[in-house]
């Protein structure tokens, strides 16, 4: 008996043992699931995440996207119901990509966007352009400055360039799909850009206000992110304006060409009229999120190479890291305007106070898409949980600060999920491109593209 009860010990501490040895290999040779992620699943993740800021997130009763998510709860504006025209814009966008992608149906996306166009269609406007801000429950303006309580023309460019990749989207679909492609349609076709030369300048002016005028005084010229504005003033075919406002007021005669380079890089235009000094990134994604930069050249730039070199340009910048920022290398890197650890600043590498925008790299994904998936990976993986959440990637951090506030933006959110998603199918690109009245207003300004000869 006394010999039974022995082997009977020994047989479970055998087993015991083994379980030991197989929990420490588990423990310290298993690949987390983190660590096992396909690009392809990573990228699908990211996206899915990001697409929820503007789905679960979105200001219920217009539909639209919030300007700011604060998971803390501190709104010191009280703004919590504020949704913005721009990143709005960005948001209907990525419901398209979360139909395609199957975030959620395509009766879920078309519901949720009709609901979006019948509040846009009652909300203020101002010949035909909202304003940066409306008050989600009621629609009102809300100003973004003293002086800035009425139209702003390139956000509502960017919303326009968002209703109408909605319109292609649905204008083959079944009856309702259909109205809601020609009601998208008609809203775009509604923006007065014309009155915007502020008395037939060849010249658009951001903003006009019914009570203030044009006290803000700010004629648009290039470069920066409002190339899509004189896009979409020059196609339309209701407000239309002549080639001349481009070439003289943004283009200011040809005088945004630019010889200059940074960092061994080609510049090509001058940002904001400084020779050899690039921009924040932002401006390499605003503007074409439906324009597609692949192939579009006109007498000043090819604008995939632009775009490509603004991105390398940032990287190197990381690379070189003059400032010695902790964390800043090829994993870490991209510039932009978003939250700064002393409020908000425009980030570019002559302004760089050590903060990284997650969006800068993820927006450059088509121009850059293996060092973009370096940053992705890194993030995710590396530094988890302090950049990562509910809706992706907050809004931006600084490791040289030890500052990892939890905090969104919309229209830092929006061109990562468009942008990656244009990197992978080039959804938006497609829509956008092959509407007629777009292809009409670029053969009109110069431009070429492999989309203009279809």
């Amino acid at each position: 008996m006394n010999k039974l009860l022995s082997l009977c010990m020994l047989f479970i501490l055998i087993l015991f043992l083994n379980s030991c040895v197989g929990h420490r290999e588990n423990s310290t040779s298993a690949p987390s699931l983190k660590d096992t992620l396909s690009d392809d699943s990573l990228l699908t993740l990211v996206q899915k995440r990001t697409f929820n800021y503007f789905w679960e997130g979105a200001e219920p009763v217009s539909g639209l996207a919030r300007e700011r998510i604060h998971m803390d709860g501190d709104y010191p504006e009280h703004d919590q119901d504020v949704v913005t025209i721009g990143g709005g814009g960005f948001g209907i966008m990525a419901i398209l990509v979360g139909i395609e992608r199957r975030f959620i149906t395509r009766q879920q996306g078309a519901e949720r966007l009709r609901k979006i166009v019948n509040f846009l269609s009652k909300a203020d406007r101002f010949h035909g352009a909202w304003p940066h801000w409306l008050y989600g429950p009621t629609g009102k303006v809300k100003p973004f400055g003293i002086k800035d309580d009425g139209g702003d023309l390139v956000e509502t460019a960017f919303m326009a360039q968002g209703l109408i990749c909605v319109s292609q989207y649905f204008k083959d679909g079944n009856v309702q799909e259909q109205q809601l492609s020609k009601d998208t349609e008609n809203l775009w076709k509604e923006i007065d850009w014309s009155w915007y030369r502020n008395g037939n300048q060849n010249v658009l002016y951001w903003h006009w206000s019914p009570k203030y005028q044009w006290a803000m005084n700010f004629p648009v010229s290039g470069y920066n992110e409002c190339l899509i504005m004189y896009v979409l003033a020059a196609s339309s075919p209701t407000y239309g304006v002549p080639a001349a406002v481009y070439h003289e007021g943004w283009a200011k005669k040809g005088a945004i060409k630019s010889d200059g380079e940074q960092l061994g890089y080609k510049v090509f235009l001058n940002y904001n009229g400084v020779e050899g000094h690039v921009g924040p990134l932002f401006w390499a994604h605003y503007s074409y999120l439906g324009l597609n930069p692949k192939g579009l050249k006109d007498r000043y730039a090819d604008y995939w190479q632009l775009n490509k070199n603004q991105t390398l340009i940032h990287r190197k910048h990381a690379l070189e890291n003059p400032k010695g920022f902790k964390g800043y290398g090829e994993n870490t890197w991209g510039l932009s305007a978003s939250y700064s650890v002393k409020g908000y600043s425009a980030h570019t590498p002559d302004n760089d106070l050590g903060v990284i925008s997650p969006t800068a790299a993820l927006s450059s994904y088509p121009y850059t898409p293996t060092y973009s998936m370096q940053v992705i990976r890194h993030l995710y993986q590396d530094l988890g949980d302090q950049v990562w959440g509910k809706y992706g990637f907050y809004d931006a951090f600084s490791e040289t600060d030890n500052w990892y506030p939890k905090r969104y933006l919309a229209i830092d959110q929006g061109p990562e999920i468009v942008m990656i998603e244009n990197g992978r199918s080039g959804l938006l690109w497609k829509l956008f491109m092959s509407n007629t009245a777009v292809q009409s207003g670029l053969k009109k300004l110069g431009f070429e593209s492999p989309y203009l000869k279809l």
